[in-house]
C-alpha cells in the first residue's frame, strides 16, 4: 500500500474502479501516512479522519463512479470545508464557527468523488512566504526539516511531497502554490485570473487587489493537475470575476510548434548557480521538440517587485491593519509584521496611485507584447531552493519572490514542476508562464519537463 501512496490520485481512481483497492483502504493508508509524517512536518491542522472513513464507506458500498471516486485530497486552511473551522492561520477567526458550506471548488471535488482528508497549515492571514502562525506554529520542508516548506500553501504542498495527500487546493497572490511547489518539488499551476470561483476562501475576493490571486490545484504529478482543471472550472453565480472561457485538454503533438523563452536573472536577484542550472537544463531538454529555443528576459520584467508590493501597500499596508484589528486578531505572527513593515515604505498618494496605475499598465502591456513573440517563458520560481525557517522577510531574501510576482501582476497562468536537485538535495522548480487562457500550454510543457529532468521525488522522512 505505501507504493499506491507514492501514485497520482488519478492513478489511485484507477485502482478503486478495477477493484484493486477499496477506497477505505486508500484513505485509511493516507490517514496513517498522516499521522507519521506530521509529527516532523506540521503539515496538516486537522485530520478529517471520521468524516473520510464514512465517504470512502460510502463509495465503496455504492460504487459510486467519477473522475476521482474514493481518492482522498487536502484543502489549505483559507478554503472552507463544511463541519470545520476556517482559521486562515490567523488568532481573530481561531474560534470560528464551523463552516455550514464548503468553498466552490470543495464542492466540485467533492461531487467528482474525492474526499477531503485534512486541512493544511499556512502563515498568519497568508501573509508570509513561510508557513508559520500564532495558531498551529510553522511546517517543515520535508526534504530538510530546518528549512521552510514556503508560503502561503505550505502545509499543503509539504504534506502531498511527503503521500500525505496525493493533491489539494491552495491560493496564490504572489506565488503562493508556485513558491511551495518549488520548496517541496511537487507540481501546481496558477491558472488566469478570472479561471476559477474563489467562493469559500477566507480572507474573500474583493477590492483593488483581487486581480492578483487565484486558487490553484497541488499536486505530486502533472496528471492530476490535468484530470483537476475540468472539474474545478465554470462560473458559480457567486464570484463575478469567473470568466467562462474555453479550457483546451491535452493535445497530441502540442509542442512541436511552441517558441520558448528562457532566463534565469529577473534583474532584481540573479538566480543561484543550482537554480539557474536547472532552468538551463530544462530549456535544453526542450530544444529538440519545440520549434525554438532562446536565452531572453522580457523588458519589463525587473519591475515586477516594486509594482507587486506597491499594489499590496498603496495604502501603506493600513487597510490590511484595518481588517486585522475589525477580525479580533489582536496579536500577529512575526512574519506578517514583517510584511506590514516592508509595505509602509510603500505608501503614496491619489497623484501616486495614477502614476502607480500607469506604469502597471505600461508593464502589462510589455509583458502582452513578449508573449505574442513567444509562447512559453520558463524562469525560475525563485531566486534559489527552500531557504532556512524565519528568513524569507530578510532583505537578502525577500526580492528573490519577484519571479512569481511576474505573473500575479499580469494575471496569466503560471505552472511549476521540479526539474532539478540542489547540491544540499533540495528541490528546484522551474516556473512556466504562458498567455492568458493557456493553462493547457503551461501544463502541456510541465508534463513534458516532468517526464524529461525527473519531476517528484520521495522524500527521506
Amino acid at each position: 500500500m505505501h507504493d499506491v501512496l507514492a501514485l497520482s490520485g488519478t492513478q489511485q481512481a484507477r485502482l478503486i474502479r478495477e477493484g484493486a483497492v477499496s477506497s477505505v483502504e486508500l484513505i485509511r493508508a493516507h490517514l496513517n501516512r498522516i499521522e507519521e509524517v506530521n509529527p516532523a512536518l506540521n503539515a496538516a491542522v486537522e485530520i478529517l479522519r471520521d468524516s473520510a472513513l464514512a465517504s470512502a464507506r460510502d463509495v465503496d458500498a455504492r460504487r459510486i463512479t467519477g473522475p476521482l471516486a474514493g481518492v482522498p485530497f487536502s484543502i489549505k486552511d483559507s478554503i472552507e470545508v463544511a463541519g470545520t473551522v476556517c482559521s486562515a492561520g490567523t488568532l481573530g477567526y481561531r474560534n470560528n464557527e464551523p463552516c455550514a458550506n464548503d468553498a466552490t471548488l470543495v464542492a466540485r471535488l467533492r461531487s467528482a468523488g474525492a474526499i477531503p482528508v485534512a486541512r493544511t497549515n499556512l502563515p498568519d492571514l497568508l501573509f508570509a512566504f513561510e508557513s508559520d502562525n500564532l495558531i498551529f506554529g510553522r511546517t517543515n520542508n520535508p526534504y530538510d526539516l530546518q528549512r521552510t516548506s514556503g508560503g502561503s500553501s505550505g502545509g499543503e504542498a509539504a504534506l502531498i511531497a511527503a503521500c500525505g495527500s496525493p493533491f489539494g487546493l491552495g491560493s496564490d497572490a504572489a506565488g503562493s502554490v508556485r513558491l511551495p511547489a518549488h520548496y517541496c518539488g511537487i507540481s501546481t499551476i496558477k491558472p488566469t485570473s478570472g479561471r476559477l470561483a474563489r467562493t469559500g476562501h477566507v480572507p474573500p475576493a474583493g477590492g483593488w487587489i483581487e486581480m492578483l490571486w487565484q486558487i490553484g490545484p497541488m499536486a505530486r504529478r502533472v496528471e492530476d493537475l490535468w484530470t483537476t482543471m475540468p472539474i474545478l472550472l465554470g462560473a458559480d453565480g457567486v464570484d463575478r470575476t469567473v470568466v467562462p472561457m474555453p479550457f483546451e485538454g491535452r493535445r497530441e503533438h502540442a509542442l512541436a510548434n511552441l517558441r520558448v523563452t528562457f532566463f534565469s536573472d529577473n534583474g532584481i536577484l540573479a538566480a543561484d548557480p543550482d537554480t539557474s542550472a536547472t532552468v538551463q537544463a530544462a530549456a535544453t531538454a526542450l530544444a529538440g521538440i519545440v520549434r525554438s529555443v532562446e536565452e531572453k528576459r522580457p523588458p519589463a520584467i525587473e519591475r515586477s517587485y516594486d509594482l507587486e508590493m506597491e499594489l499590496l501597500g498603496i495604502d501603506g499596508g493600513d487597510g490590511l491593519r484595518e481588517f486585522i484589528a475589525d477580525i479580533g486578531s489582536h496579536e500577529t505572527h512575526p512574519l506578517l509584521e514583517g510584511w506590514l513593515s516592508k509595505l509602509n515604505t510603500c505608501r503614496t498618494d491619489v497623484s501616486g496611485f495614477a502614476k502607480y496605475w500607469e506604469s502597471l499598465d505600461r508593464f502589462r502591456n510589455a509583458m502582452y507584447r513578449f508573449l505574442i513573440e513567444c509562447d512559453v517563458l520558463l524562469s525560475p520560481v525563485s531566486f534559489s531552493p527552500a531557504v532556512a525557517h524565519g528568513t524569507s522577510v530578510s532583505d537578502a531574501v525577500f526580492p528573490g519572490f519577484s519571479y512569481t510576482m511576474t505573473h500575479n501582476l499580469t494575471g496569466w497562468p503560471a505552472a511549476v514542476v521540479r526539474c532539478g536537485t540542489s547540491r544540499d538535495g533540495l528541490p528546484i522548480g522551474v516556473q512556466i508562464a504562458t498567455a492568458p487562457w493557456r493553462e493547457d500550454i503551461a501544463l502541456s510543457v510541465a508534463e513534458y519537463l516532468e517526464s524529461a529532468c525527473g519531476g517528484w521525488q520521495p522524500p527521506a522522512i
